[in-house]
Protein backbone atom coordinates (compact mmCIF):
# COMPACT_ATOMS: atom_id res chain seq x y z
CA UNK A 1 0.00 0.00 0.00
CA UNK A 2 3.11 2.73 0.77
CA UNK A 3 4.18 1.63 -2.45
CA UNK A 4 0.91 2.22 -4.60
CA UNK A 5 0.33 5.34 -2.29
CA UNK A 6 3.26 6.41 -3.03
CA UNK A 7 3.21 5.82 -6.80
CA UNK A 8 -0.16 7.46 -6.39
CA UNK A 9 1.25 10.97 -5.12
CA UNK A 10 4.19 11.02 -7.68
CA UNK A 11 1.33 10.74 -10.17
CA UNK A 12 -0.49 13.40 -8.42
CA UNK A 13 2.44 15.50 -8.34
CA UNK A 14 3.28 15.27 -12.34
CA UNK A 15 -0.10 15.84 -13.12
CA UNK A 16 -0.43 19.34 -10.71
CA UNK A 17 2.66 20.41 -12.36
CA UNK A 18 1.04 19.42 -16.26
CA UNK A 19 -1.77 21.88 -15.08
CA UNK A 20 -0.06 24.43 -13.60
CA UNK A 21 2.12 24.52 -16.91
CA UNK A 22 -1.12 24.09 -18.67
CA UNK A 23 -2.75 26.61 -17.02
CA UNK A 24 0.15 29.28 -18.15
CA UNK A 25 0.01 28.21 -21.55
CA UNK A 26 -3.72 29.00 -21.48
CA UNK A 27 -2.97 32.99 -19.06
CA UNK A 28 -0.47 33.48 -22.24
CA UNK A 29 -2.77 32.76 -25.01
CA UNK A 30 -5.79 34.53 -23.67
CA UNK A 31 -3.53 37.66 -22.86
CA UNK A 32 -2.19 37.10 -27.07
CA UNK A 33 -5.94 36.49 -28.42
CA UNK A 34 -6.49 40.08 -26.00
CA UNK A 35 -3.92 42.02 -27.51
CA UNK A 36 -4.57 40.86 -31.11
CA UNK A 37 -8.16 41.81 -30.71
CA UNK A 38 -6.86 45.79 -29.55
CA UNK A 39 -4.19 45.72 -32.16
CA UNK A 40 -7.56 44.54 -34.78
CA UNK A 41 -9.77 47.36 -33.38
CA UNK A 42 -6.81 49.81 -34.02
CA UNK A 43 -6.43 48.47 -37.10
CA UNK A 44 -10.45 48.29 -38.05
CA UNK A 45 -10.29 52.30 -36.38
CA UNK A 46 -7.37 53.14 -38.68
CA UNK A 47 -8.87 52.33 -41.96
CA UNK A 48 -12.10 53.49 -40.68
CA UNK A 49 -10.69 56.74 -40.50
CA UNK A 50 -8.89 56.25 -44.02
CA UNK A 51 -12.04 55.67 -45.43
CA UNK A 52 -14.05 58.49 -44.30
CA UNK A 53 -11.08 60.69 -45.07
CA UNK A 54 -10.91 59.55 -49.01
CA UNK A 55 -15.09 60.07 -49.02
CA UNK A 56 -14.67 63.35 -47.94
CA UNK A 57 -11.73 63.78 -50.65
CA UNK A 58 -14.48 62.14 -53.09
CA UNK A 59 -16.93 64.73 -52.19
CA UNK A 60 -14.82 67.76 -52.08
CA UNK A 61 -13.21 66.68 -55.44
CA UNK A 62 -16.93 65.84 -56.78
CA UNK A 63 -18.08 69.21 -55.77
CA UNK A 64 -15.00 70.88 -58.24
CA UNK A 65 -15.76 68.81 -60.90
CA UNK A 66 -19.29 69.74 -60.62
CA UNK A 67 -18.37 73.65 -60.07
CA UNK A 68 -15.98 73.21 -63.11
CA UNK A 69 -18.43 71.56 -65.55
CA UNK A 70 -20.77 74.24 -65.16
CA UNK A 71 -18.47 77.14 -65.57
CA UNK A 72 -17.59 75.35 -68.78
CA UNK A 73 -21.25 75.05 -69.88
CA UNK A 74 -21.61 78.76 -69.14
CA UNK A 75 -18.60 79.78 -70.83
CA UNK A 76 -19.68 77.71 -73.83
CA UNK A 77 -22.80 79.49 -73.73
CA UNK A 78 -21.46 82.70 -73.73
CA UNK A 79 -18.84 81.55 -76.42
CA UNK A 80 -21.77 80.61 -78.61
CA UNK A 81 -22.91 83.92 -77.90
CA UNK A 82 -20.15 85.66 -78.37
CA UNK A 83 -19.83 84.05 -82.10
CA UNK A 84 -23.49 85.32 -83.34
CA UNK A 85 -22.39 88.64 -81.99
CA UNK A 86 -19.09 88.25 -84.05
CA UNK A 87 -21.01 87.07 -86.74
CA UNK A 88 -23.53 90.13 -87.02
CA UNK A 89 -20.67 92.43 -86.76
CA UNK A 90 -19.07 90.81 -89.90
CA UNK A 91 -22.08 91.27 -91.68
CA UNK A 92 -22.46 95.08 -90.41
CA UNK A 93 -18.73 95.26 -91.15
CA UNK A 94 -19.41 93.90 -95.06
CA UNK A 95 -22.33 96.16 -95.40
CA UNK A 96 -20.63 99.25 -94.32
CA UNK A 97 -18.17 98.10 -97.07
CA UNK A 98 -20.31 98.23 -99.43
CA UNK A 99 -21.63 101.63 -98.41
CA UNK A 100 -25.40 100.41 -96.94
CA UNK A 101 -24.55 101.78 -92.97
CA UNK A 102 -22.64 104.20 -90.66
CA UNK A 103 -18.85 104.38 -90.35
CA UNK A 104 -16.19 101.82 -90.75
CA UNK A 105 -14.36 103.03 -87.82
CA UNK A 106 -17.89 102.42 -86.04
CA UNK A 107 -17.64 98.03 -87.02
CA UNK A 108 -14.19 98.05 -87.09
CA UNK A 109 -14.29 98.83 -82.98
CA UNK A 110 -17.52 96.68 -82.89
CA UNK A 111 -15.55 94.02 -84.94
CA UNK A 112 -12.64 94.55 -82.41
CA UNK A 113 -14.01 94.69 -79.25
CA UNK A 114 -16.20 91.21 -80.21
CA UNK A 115 -13.00 89.72 -81.17
CA UNK A 116 -11.41 90.36 -77.71
CA UNK A 117 -14.71 89.21 -75.80
CA UNK A 118 -14.40 85.98 -78.14
CA UNK A 119 -10.37 85.69 -77.04
CA UNK A 120 -11.60 86.30 -73.32
CA UNK A 121 -13.87 83.75 -73.42
CA UNK A 122 -12.04 81.19 -75.04
CA UNK A 123 -9.03 81.64 -72.59
CA UNK A 124 -11.45 80.96 -69.69
CA UNK A 125 -12.91 78.06 -71.85
CA UNK A 126 -9.31 76.74 -71.74
CA UNK A 127 -8.91 77.74 -68.12
CA UNK A 128 -12.15 75.39 -67.02
CA UNK A 129 -11.14 72.44 -69.02
CA UNK A 130 -7.96 72.06 -67.21
CA UNK A 131 -9.45 72.54 -64.13
CA UNK A 132 -12.07 69.40 -65.19
CA UNK A 133 -9.36 67.27 -66.24
CA UNK A 134 -7.08 68.16 -63.08
CA UNK A 135 -10.59 67.10 -61.17
CA UNK A 136 -11.00 64.19 -63.25
CA UNK A 137 -7.48 63.06 -62.57
CA UNK A 138 -8.08 63.53 -58.68
CA UNK A 139 -10.81 61.39 -59.26
CA UNK A 140 -8.98 58.52 -60.54
CA UNK A 141 -6.49 58.76 -57.60
CA UNK A 142 -9.16 58.44 -55.38
CA UNK A 143 -10.64 55.22 -57.09
CA UNK A 144 -7.13 54.25 -57.51
CA UNK A 145 -6.61 54.31 -53.74
CA UNK A 146 -9.72 52.82 -52.81
CA UNK A 147 -9.21 50.17 -55.18
CA UNK A 148 -5.83 49.32 -53.10
CA UNK A 149 -8.17 49.53 -50.28
CA UNK A 150 -9.97 46.93 -50.80
CA UNK A 151 -6.83 44.83 -52.06
CA UNK A 152 -5.24 45.68 -48.26
CA UNK A 153 -8.68 44.06 -46.82
CA UNK A 154 -8.40 40.70 -48.26
CA UNK A 155 -4.73 40.32 -47.86
CA UNK A 156 -5.37 41.03 -44.04
CA UNK A 157 -7.89 38.73 -44.18
CA UNK A 158 -5.83 36.13 -46.25
CA UNK A 159 -3.32 36.88 -43.62
CA UNK A 160 -5.07 35.26 -40.05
Amino acid sequence: LKEENASLRSKINKLQIFSETQADKMRKLEKKLEENKIKEEKEAQDLEAMVQHVEQNLQLMTKRAVKAENNATKLKQENALLQVQLKNYKTENEALRSGQSASLAVVKRNADLALQNLLTVITNSRSSIKQLVSGAESLQLVADLLKSIDRISEVSEDGQ
